[in-house]
């Protein structure tokens, strides 16, 4: 692909870096920018460049966070009795958009993966065990594991499970089954055997 300006082939080589988006989704985005005014070029890319700088993790929870601790450990009206631990802080905001939980959190940064070289040491693990061995956290009963239903994500469940067990909490995960509106004849085995052990009382 040939480009009329070289400033403008180096826009494009670097939004084309992007996940999920090619040289010709990164040249239309090129050149949108260039037809919106210059003023609102520079508010993006002030933007840009306040969100890496000055973006910092939860000292807590290591939630992405503009403050020390994020605005879910500083909230009061949280339950301080429950963790939810997630991988990521997308796990966060999906477990926030249902406004079903109203404990807090803590995020690994990751799970554990032999294949990628990724073990206990390089996660969240031993912050969330001295997390839970401060005096002030006496209130946390119960540690629920959020975690992708693959077999890094039961790995890590695994070790969490027998890391945080002298601790003496509930450990609970979140249930896996058929999805809402789903057909049992396209699920497959796996997830349909877990919905049958994991039955609920019809009311």
């Amino acid at each position: 692909m040939e480009f009329p300006s070289r400033l403008i082939e180096e826009a494009v080589n670097e939004v084309a870096k992007l996940p999920g988006i090619g040289k010709k989704t990164a040249l239309r985005l090129v050149l949108h920018l260039l037809k919106r005014d210059e003023e609102q070029t520079q508010t993006l890319a002030d933007t840009l460049v306040a969100m890496r700088t000055k973006v910092k993790y939860c000292q807590k929870c290591h939630n992405l966070s503009d403050n020390d601790l994020c605005t879910i450990c500083a909230n009061p009206r949280r339950d301080n009795s429950l963790i939810c631990v997630v991988e990521d802080t997308r796990d966060v905001l999906a477990i926030e958009n249902t406004a079903q939980y109203k404990g807090l959190y803590h995020v690994l940064g990751g799970i554990i993966s032999p294949v990628e070289g990724v073990g206990p040491s390089d996660l969240h693990i031993e912050s969330l065990v001295q997390r839970l061995g401060a005096v002030d956290n006496e209130q946390v009963k119960e540690i629920i594991l959020a975690l992708s239903p693959t077999m890094e994500g039961d790995t890590t469940a695994f070790y969490l499970q027998k890391k945080l067990r002298p601790f003496k909490l509930k450990i609970s995960t979140i249930a896996r089954g058929i999805p809402i509106g789903g057909d049992l004849e396209y699920a497959d085995e796996v997830t349909l055997g877990r919905s049958i052990l994991s039955r609920i009382a019809y009311e």
